[in-house]
């Protein structure tokens, strides 16, 4: 389900990646005509750029676009080489029904390398921790797909939207604008080390996770709800909308949680899972969402003369 797939690719950080062409009998790199995305933010990537009529099948998890997916499904957290070796197409300009490319970012079953035994080739993109590496991941599905314009244009966009965003944040030195960033109902959380988390720093916040991190839980620490009171964050982000039906309201209901700030004031801010836990062409979005609720906290009276 969503919210597996999303923890499942927040908790793996680290991956191997194999850069890719495909080959023609000539040996002249060409364009792949059949590409299998198990990972939903290189399918939104693969159309944003312009490779959508190059995906043959998708995971389970792809919703966006919301129109042209195809219709062949993968469960990306229970691959088999038997569910992605024959999905293609034949063609006469791609013969064979194997795709030219898998593109995942969760190497579940070692499905990368059962798929490299029987002669597919495999790009392993999982969640980046920087800005950098997301940008670097959507050249590089460009530069695969043979939409490399397309993909330097997006990263362009994406890197004016999130420095404007940045730029129109006032400066607040005297104004501590603490964060809490909710995972799940379970109070896991994300530090400032992780991608979402350097957005949030970038913005000037205090992240009251990052006290809380160990080595041993990669970025992503479980608090505690009498943690979370007694920090009292100004400011709550939500990424648990859609997964677990979490809004301002059953937060308020929460033992202890009327007496913290951003739910007294009013600053609990509700995001879109999917949105939020992707690093695509929606990550604009994302940071508008961010920057809109940092700001609304920093005007609000309320939050700093009450």
């Amino acid at each position: 389900m969503k919210h597996s797939l999303r923890f499942v690719l927040a908790l793996t950080l680290s991956a191997l990646a194999i850069p890719l062409t495909t080959l023609s009998a000539s040996g002249a790199t060409k364009r792949p005509s059949c590409v299998v995305s198990l990972s939903p933010t290189a399918t939104e990537t693969l159309f944003a750029i312009g490779a959508g009529s190059q995906v043959q099948a998708v995971d389970k998890d792809s919703n966006f676009p919301k129109k042209g997916l195809p219709s062949t499904r993968i469960d990306a957290l229970n691959p088999s080489v038997e569910s992605i070796i024959g999905v293609c197409k034949s063609t006469p300009a791609h013969r064979s029904k194997k795709p030219d490319v898998v593109i995942i970012s969760y190497n579940a079953n070692s499905i990368e390398q059962k798929l490299s035994a029987v002669g597919i080739k495999v790009i392993n993109d999982p969640a980046p921790a920087t800005l950098a590496g997301a940008y670097a991941q959507m050249n590089q599905l460009g530069r695969l797909t043979g939409h490399g314009a397309s993909a330097r244009h997006l990263v362009a966009h994406l890197k004016k939207v999130i420095a404007k965003d940045i730029a129109s944040v006032p400066a607040h030195p005297t104004k501590n604008v603490s964060t809490y960033y909710e995972l799940d109902p379970t109070f896991y959380s994300l530090t400032s080390s992780t991608f979402v988390g350097s957005l949030l720093k970038s913005l000037g916040v205090t992240n009251i996770a990052d006290a809380q991190a160990t080595s041993a839980d990669g970025g992503y620490p479980q608090l505690t709800s009498e943690y979370i009171v007694s920090a009292s964050p100004k400011l709550i982000f939500l990424a648990d909308t859609i997964c677990c039906s979490v809004n301002a309201a059953s937060v308020a209901q929460r033992p202890g949680f009327s007496t913290i700030s951003a739910v007294a004031n009013g600053h609990v801010t509700g995001l879109s899972d999917d949105v939020a836990s992707r690093w695509g062409p929606r990550l604009g979005l994302l940071m508008n969402q961010l920057t809109r609720a940092v700001k609304a906290v920093l005007a609000d009276t309320k939050v700093w003369n009450g």
